[in-house]
C-alpha cells in the first residue's frame, strides 16, 4: 500500500479525486432514483425500469459522441454547459408526477449527462509518470466505486423515507458541485487533446475495438438487468431498503478489488489478467440466480465486486494498449455507448422479467451473459495481442507513451 500513499505525493492527484467524487457519487444515486421515484409515482416496477432503461439508452447514446467532442476540443466548455443542464433536469424530473412526462425527463435526462468520468481518466497522464499510470488507474477505478457505494445508500435511505422527494435534489446537488468543481480546476482548464496521427484509421474499423463492442454487448445487457432486478426483487419482496445493503457491498468489495489489480497487476499481463479474473467472475456469478434479497445476495454481491474491481483495472490496461492513436476518451466513449445501449435495454428488460417471471431468471441471464463475455475474450484473443506483453514500467507504458504526447 506504500505505493497509494506515493501516488498522492503527485501535486494535484487528491484534487483530481476529490472534485469529481460528488458527481460521481450523484451518477451512483441516479439510476436507483429514478426506479423508486417513477415506482412511488405508478406503482408499477416494470415502468420504474423502463424509465431507468430509457435513461441510461439516452446517456449510452451520446457517449462516443461526447468522447469525440473532449478529444478535438477539451472538457472545459462541455462540463461547464452540460453540468448545469444536468442538475436542472434532475429538479424537473422530482418535480413531474405524469407517466409521460417521467419517461420523457428520464430521456432528457440522460441526454444531458455530463462526461464526468471520460473526463477525468485522461487527466491522469497530466498528473503522474508513465511508470504510475497503473496504479493511478486503480485508484480511479476505487475512487468510482466508492461512490458506488455511496450513491445507491444514499439515495435508497432518502427515497424509503419520509423525505423521499429529496433524493433527487441531493443528486441534482453533488453534480453541480463535483462537476462545476472539476470544470474549474487548473489541470481540467489547461489539458490538451492528443494529437491526431497522420493517417488516420476508422475505430470502427479498428479489431479490438470491435471485438470489444461485442463483449461489451453481453455485459451491458446482463449488468443493466441486475441494476433493476435487485430493487426489483427488493421492491417485489416488500423490503425495498435491503437494495441499499446489496449495492453497498457490491460498491465496498469493488474498491478493494481495484485496490488489489492495481498492487499485483505487474505480474502478468494486461490481458491474461483480464482473462484469469474473467473466469473467476464467472465462476462467481454461478449461485447468483439462487440467493434472495438477503444475506445470500449480500454476499453474492460481494464477490461479485471484488473480482470485478481488479476486472476494471485489467480493462483499463486492455483498452489503453490497442486503442488508435489520437483516441484516448473517443474509443471509451463509444464502448460506453454500445455497452450502454445494451445496459438500458437490459434494465427495461429486467424490470419486466422480474415482475412478469421471476427475479430468479433476471440474475440468471446476467451470469450466463458474463460467460459469453469470457468466451469472446478467449476466441478473439488474437485481436488484443498488444495487450498481451509483459507490463514493465519501460515497456507496456512506453506504448502508451507513443500513443499519447499529453494524457492518458
Amino acid at each position: 500500500m506504500n505505493r497509494y500513499r506515493q501516488l498522492f505525493a503527485f501535486p494535484n492527484a487528491w484534487l483530481l479525486v476529490i472534485t469529481s467524487f460528488p458527481a460521481r457519487i450523484a451518477y451512483g444515486m441516479v439510476g436507483l432514483g429514478i426506479f423508486f421515484k417513477v415506482e412511488s409515482e405508478l406503482e408499477s416496477v416494470a415502468i420504474a425500469g423502463l424509465a431507468v432503461g430509457i435513461n441510461a439508452a439516452a446517456g449510452a447514446a451520446t457517449a462516443g459522441v461526447r468522447g469525440m467532442i473532449i478529444d478535438r476540443y477539451g472538457m472545459r466548455w462541455p462540463l461547464r454547459i452540460q453540468v448545469p443542464a444536468y442538475s436542472f433536469m434532475l429538479l424537473v424530473l422530482n418535480a413531474t408526477s405524469d407517466k409521460n412526462l417521467l419517461l420523457l425527463f428520464a430521456l432528457l435526462l440522460g441526454l444531458t449527462a455530463p462526461p464526468i468520468n471520460l473526463s477525468v481518466r485522461p487527466l491522469w497522464r497530466d498528473v503522474v509518470s508513465d511508470d504510475w499510470l497503473r496504479t493511478a488507474y486503480a485508484v480511479d477505478t476505487a475512487a468510482m466505486s466508492a461512490a458506488g457505494v455511496v450513491g445507491p445508500v444514499i439515495v435508497t435511505t432518502l427515497a424509503v423515507s419520509a423525505y423521499s422527494e429529496s433524493a433527487l435534489v441531493v443528486a441534482s446537488f453533488l453534480m453541480a458541485l463535483g462537476g462545476g468543481s472539476l470544470a474549474m480546476t487548473k489541470i481540467a482548464r489547461k489539458w490538451i487533446p492528443e494529437a491526431k496521427p497522420e493517417v488516420k484509421i476508422s475505430m470502427w474499423r479498428h479489431r479490438p475495438l470491435q471485438l470489444l463492442v461485442v463483449e461489451g454487448c453481453f455485459i451491458g445487457f446482463g449488468w443493466g438487468v441486475f441494476d433493476v432486478a435487485v430493487p426489483a426483487y427488493a421492491t417485489l419482496e416488500n423490503v425495498p431498503h435491503r437494495t441499499a445493503w446489496i449495492f453497498a457491498a457490491l460498491g465496498v468489495a469493488n474498491i478493494i478489488g481495484g485496490l488489489l489489480g492495481g498492487l499485483v497487476s505487474k505480474r502478468t499481463t494486461p490481458l491474461g489478467a483480464l482473462r484469469k479474473t474473467y473466469l473467476a467472475w464467472f465462476l462467481i456469478s454461478l449461485p447468483l440466480a439462487f440467493t434472495y434479497p438477503d444475506w445470500s445476495m449480500v454476499i453474492g454481491a460481494a464477490f461479485l465486486g471484488l473480482v470485478g474491481g481488479a476486472i476494471q483495472v485489467f480493462y483499463w490496461e486492455v483498452m489503453e494498449a490497442v486503442r488508435p492513436q489520437g483516441s484516448p476518451t473517443g474509443m471509451m466513449g463509444w464502448l460506453w455507448s454500445i455497452e450502454g445501449v445494451m445496459m438500458a435495454i437490459g434494465s427495461a428488460s429486467g424490470g419486466w422479467i422480474s415482475e412478469a417471471h421471476s427475479p430468479h431468471i433476471a440474475l440468471g441471464i446476467t451470469t450466463i451473459c458474463i460467460g459469453f463475455g469470457y468466451i469472446i475474450l478467449t476466441i478473439g484473443r488474437a485481436r488484443l495481442a498488444d495487450a498481451n506483453k509483459l507490463p514493465t514500467d519501460e515497456e507496456d507504458l512506453a506504448a502508451m507513451k507513443d500513443n499519447s504526447p499529453t494524457h492518458q
